[in-house]
């Protein structure tokens, strides 16, 4: 059976050297190693030089290496928040937090717009008594990308605030100044094409203070996953529980040959495997822009609205080796989502984009 190609925006393709990096990994029994023996120490050492090199992290911070983005938002609102959150909502996973921070009996204030569109993000709107702001650079589930120069105007407009950044389908292709951050997190199985399970939590300074600050006045910041606690083991290259070893070792591999192309050749290639697919919404018969503001329009998550059930797309792009994903949520049935990530060459983008274009229903 020739190998599928997979454009789903997460799980999606493995990075192109991943196959090589698993032979090598069972070769030196990565599996089988103790998670605090010296040998996996030194995978997580590399992968946080690379990653603090790749996407020009501050020194200063920290990088902590969890299960997943999603326990990472609970593990923030615990360690960083003690009444008050402040929240953009426009799609499923930037409300999902909101939600979280509900559930935790937290102040939660929601600034919302309509899926596809981005909600009012003039400063002036957040309240001076707000503890963190969030915000998703991507929203995974709308194609919809976050302006850099309205986050830089929030922060700007708030420098005593923390803010929270969503990097899960947009780190290390979108360019962010990370030391107007204060806690950054993603997934490992979107930009960087590694198998799920593995949260990256980057930390700056003044969020580890604020989760010391909750812990000295008597509040809950957790336990294992509390901040001191991540600080205390990674310091020893070392994770407070049992340790994904593998995808540490991959993410260090991979990070690793991310440097070695370049970044600023991965963001170069972004920006053409996104022109096309925009081309592509906007040309095509059967399908129509979800994101109509072209500031708005993401580099790494296309969606379109489909004129057919989109199922019928799909399910031809399968039989022709195309894996892509379908709407989210309410969208399903509704939509097509394509991920663009940086094992996505444009070769194969180019291809998938002429086979769309050539089919008729």
């Amino acid at each position: 059976m020739p190998k599928k190609i997979f454009f789903t925006p997460g799980p999606s393709a493995l990075y192109f050297t991943v196959e090589e990096h698993l032979k090598h990994a069972l070769r030196d029994q990565v599996m089988e190693i103790n998670h605090r023996s010296s040998q996996a120490e030194g995978y997580f050492f590399d992968a946080v030089s690379n990653l603090k090199s790749l996407m020009n992290i501050p020194e200063e911070y920290e990088i902590f290496f969890l299960s997943s983005a999603t326990e990472i938002w609970e593990r923030q609102l615990h360690n960083l928040v003690s009444e008050k959150s402040y929240h953009y909502c426009y799609g499923a996973f930037s409300n999902r937090f909101y939600d979280f921070a509900s559930k935790w009996g937290l102040n939660a204030i929601k600034q919302e717009s309509e899926f596809g569109e981005l909600p009012e993000t003039n400063p002036s709107e957040i309240p001076n008594d707000v503890e963190l702001i969030t915000l998703a650079l991507n929203e995974t589930s709308t194609g919809v990308s976050f302006p850099i120069e309205d986050f830089e105007a929030i922060r700007a407009a708030h420098p005593d605030k923390l803010i929270a950044v969503d990097g899960v389908s947009a780190f290390p292709v979108i360019d962010i100044e990370f030391s107007k951050i204060d806690s950054a997190y993603f997934s490992v199985q979107k930009c960087f094409g590694l198998p799920a399970g593995l949260g990256v939590w980057i930390v700056s300074p003044r969020a580890i203070a604020k989760a010391e600050e909750k812990l000295a006045e008597g509040q809950s910041i957790g336990s294992y996953q509390a901040i001191p606690n991540l600080l205390k083991n990674s310091k020893k290259g070392q994770t407070s529980f049992t340790a994904n070893v593998l995808n540490i070792y991959l993410l260090s591999k991979v990070s690793g040959d991310m440097l070695e192309k370049g970044i600023e050749s991965i963001r170069i290639e972004a920006n053409y495997k996104a022109a096309l697919l925009n081309h592509l919404a906007d040309s095509n018969n059967y399908l129509e822009p979800f994101v109509t503001e072209k500031r708005l329009k993401s580099k790494t998550v296309m969606v379109a609205n489909t004129q057919i059930p989109s199922d019928q797309i799909i399910d031809v792009l399968a039989r022709k080796g195309f894996i892509i994903g379908n709407g989210y949520g309410k969208f399903k049935g509704k939509q097509i989502r394509i991920a663009s990530f940086p094992t996505h060459s444009k070769e194969q983008m180019e291809l998938l984009v002429d086979t769309i274009n050539s089919m008729t229903f």
